[in-house]
């Protein structure tokens, strides 16, 4: 055995040992540096490795390059001298190429991009692959990921093990595959294929990726002595050596198909919501089908790419990326501490919260006891839990084995003493503090010694819930996000006496439940909530001064946001919180006049989707309000009566006036060391609230606006209208001064 080795710089990602952190894109160094300084770690210098032996008649190259064996010139050095001394020995038939370790290749080596990189160029490289007059088999032993998945596909016949993810994961980095994955997957698998595979970014593992047709076999057992004995097989049966980029039958058959490309923007603008990289995606693959000129493809790839890499959507979704890694850190909880496993699980409610966190741990094989307080809700409950998997089965998406084995592990009751065994005792039941206070107490009698007992609640006082039990130092909030079974967003909540075990147990919880977890401080609202309340006290002015609801809802769905303010309040409910006032014996004239109108509909029975009718009308069986010049009137006059001058506002102001207390609520959280770091926020608002994705969260959003910009439209809403919206946070007042942005206190 001998080794190619040349000078190399190491993947910086932090997380590297772990492949779903998709070292993928061919490059955002130069970006990273500038706009993510808190994240960026820096460079090292090592040596990049490609181990090369024979085997009789067989050349077997190793990328060893660790953690994860990234395409750094190294590695792209050593691929290139290997082949070429492969080619030149007449006792070679074929190559085998695989990596050592867990990964193929996890991506190009992205810290190299912008510099001046050594050795051959990655095209260069993957163009000496492709020219071999010996055929070269890819063993796919482990991940196998952008680049990675680029150079397999340069290679004549691929093998994998069944447990290697392959994916081209690019478009979550607001880039494309840049080293011909546009133009050679099209050719293997077809346009519409290779479109979902790409657009989706999502990884499959090898069975998938045969079934799809990316790879040839799948080889249980040692995967290097499938490959050897696959490629004898080649060369004892003559196989022709099969270059991908010459395949034209399969693109040919897509050739003229407009309906195909106008399928895929249609739902990439569903599914990818205003993301720009898909769009050039598309124009690729469009390349690759209708140029029928391989090399003329790969012309427009470089163009997109480049289009890609100048894109501002790129530096959001690289900080999202690192934002996501980042908020798992706890600067006050060492690393090494303690964690509990939580093996089982108990939730209080069966209702829509409880259901949903039942499924939670369900989905991932965790047994859960669900208590309801009589049989027929507990019933009820398990009911709608059944019929909700039964749907995932009609999609597709399950199969009924799947959700029997589901179902099995759930248990209803009505007696909280069967909750005693659980690891985690979870409670979900209505927003009111004192019933809290007192199933916590019940929580506290019943469970075992080291039990997590945790409130699903949105807004109320952990500690209050904690000194109703002899135990303050195993409660914590555990905040999922509507549908819980859907959304990705867990939000934790670390109450004064919550030990340092219980939060890093409930944080590797949430992992385990494929959850985002954001630690928050103790306060009304956490972070999500208490930023939210401005959002909407805002668009309750903004309507009563004249704009309507749906100019507002629209002008935020312009912006990204999923709904606006007022189809939101027609999905929750507009009677939730006019019963709760009623309940309280709020006189009208004391009711908040942002809640005027809404409270008006109530009283015409218009409650929402729930009646068909809230702020917009739905039609029978339809989710898709429309709008209703009856609430224009209704707001018009409620405007009268409030002696308010009603006057034109434009989409602008309406943004302005809804997103900026957000920035500036988020500010006073971050003062008030409610959240650790701005990133939390953003993870927050873009994975619990529907921020877009593309402007890498509110805080983020506002450091790209200019924070001295917001400042003064802050203050100039404040001598206009006034309200606590308006009052500057200190902290965005001294950044401003201090010609700082929230990217300095990252850390």
């Amino acid at each position: 055995m001998w080794q190619l080795r040349s000078r190399t710089v190491l993947n910086f990602y932090r997380h590297a040992h772990t492949p779903s952190v998709n070292t993928v894109a061919l490059g955002f160094t130069d970006s990273l540096r500038q706009n993510a300084p808190h994240f960026y770690q820096g460079e090292r210098q090592m040596k990049g490795t490609v181990h090369y032996e024979t085997r009789d008649n067989i050349a077997l190259l190793t990328i060893d390059n660790p953690p994860v064996n990234p395409l750094s010139s190294g590695v792209r050095q050593g691929l290139d001298d290997g082949i070429n001394a492969a080619l030149s020995d007449d006792n070679i038939k074929a190559i085998v190429l695989t990596g050592a370790g867990r990964a193929f290749i996890a991506g190009a080596d992205i810290s190299e991009f912008g510099g001046k990189a050594e050795g051959p160029s990655l095209h260069d490289c993957l163009n000496t692959m492709d020219a071999s007059s010996k055929p070269i088999v890819a063993a796919i032993n482990g991940t196998a990921f952008g680049g990675g998945l680029e150079v397999a596909l340069c290679c004549h016949y691929r093998v994998i093990a069944p447990s290697a993810p392959v994916g081209l994961p690019e478009v979550k980095l607001g880039l494309l595959p840049g080293a011909g994955g546009t133009q050679r997957l099209p050719r293997l698998i077809g346009a519409a294929k290779a479109l979902d595979f790409m657009i989706s970014g999502d990884p499959i593992p090898g069975p998938q990726a045969k079934a799809l047709g990316i790879v040839d076999e799948v080889v249980e057992g040692d995967i290097v002595d499938g490959a050897i004995a696959y490629a004898r097989d080649l060369i004892a049966n003559g196989s022709p050596i099969r270059r991908i980029r010459d395949e034209e039958t399969v693109v040919a058959a897509d050739r003229g198909n407009d309906d195909l490309f106008d399928n895929a923007r249609k739902n990439a603008a569903r599914k990818m919501r205003k993301r720009f990289a898909p769009e050039m995606i598309v124009q690729c693959v469009e390349a690759a089908v209708n140029l029928g000129d391989f090399d003329a493809g790969i012309k427009v790839e470089q163009e997109c790419f480049g289009k890609c890499l100048k894109h501002p959507q790129r530096e959001s979704l690289i900080h999202m990326f690192f934002a996501e890694r980042e908020v798992a850190k706890i600067p006050d909880v060492p690393r090494d501490t303690a964690t509990q496993e939580i093996t089982s699980a108990a939730v209080i409610g069966c209702g829509t919260m409880g259901g949903g966190i039942a499924m939670c741990f369900l989905n991932v094989g965790i047994p859960v006891t669900s208590l309801e307080m009589n049989q027929e809700a507990l019933d009820r409950g398990i009911g709608v839990i059944k019929r909700n998997y039964d749907i995932q089965v009609q999609r597709g998406r399950m199969t009924a084995e799947q959700v029997d084995q589901r179902m099995a592990l759930l248990t209803g009751t009505t007696d909280f003493a069967d909750l005693g065994q659980a690891d985690v005792i979870i409670e979900a039941i209505y927003e009111n503090i004192d019933v809290k206070v007192e199933t916590f107490g019940k929580m506290d009698a019943v469970a075992k010694p080291g039990a997590i007992l945790a409130s699903n609640t949105s807004a109320l006082d952990i500690d209050k819930m904690a000194e109703a039990t002899k135990r303050p130092d195993s409660v914590i909030g555990l905040h999922f996000f509507s549908p819980a079974n859907v959304m990705r967003l867990l939000e934790i909540v670390r109450g004064a006496k919550t030990s340092n075990e219980t939060i890093a147990s409930s944080m590797k919880l949430g992992r385990t439940l494929n959850k985002i977890a954001v630690l928050s401080g103790n306060a009304p609202g956490f972070i999500g909530n208490r930023m939210l309340g401005g959002y909407t006290r805002q668009a309750g002015e903004i309507i009563l001064q004249g704009a309507t609801p749906y100019q507002v809802d629209n002008a935020l769905l312009q912006f990204g946001m999923p709904m606006g303010p007022f189809q939101m309040n027609d999905l929750v409910g507009l009677d939730l919180g006019w019963r709760a006032r009623k309940l309280s014996g709020m006189k009208p004239e004391d009711v908040p006049i942002t809640a005027r109108v809404a409270d008006k509909l109530c009283e015409m029975d218009r409650y929402g989707q729930k009646t068909s009718r809230g702020f917009y009308i739905y039609p029978e069986g339809s989710r898709a309000g429309q709008p209703d010049p009856e609430v224009v009137s209704i707001v018009e006059e409620t405007s009268a009566e409030l002696g308010i001058a009603r006057r034109e506002i434009d989409d602008d102001e309406v943004l302005k006036r809804c997103l900026y207390p957000l920035i500036n609520e988020g500010a006073r959280i971050l003062e008030d060391g409610i959240a650790i770091r701005p990133c939390d926020i953003d993870i927050v608002y873009i994975n619990g609230y529907g921020f877009p994705e593309v402007t890498g969260g509110p805080m983020f959003w506002a450091d790209q606006q200019g924070l001295d910009n917001i400042l003064a439209d802050i203050k100039r809403f404040g001598e206009e209208y006034g309200g606590p919206n308006w009052e500057p946070a200190p902290l965005l007042e001294r950044l401003v001064a201090d010609g700082k942005t929230f990217a300095s206190l990252q850390g």
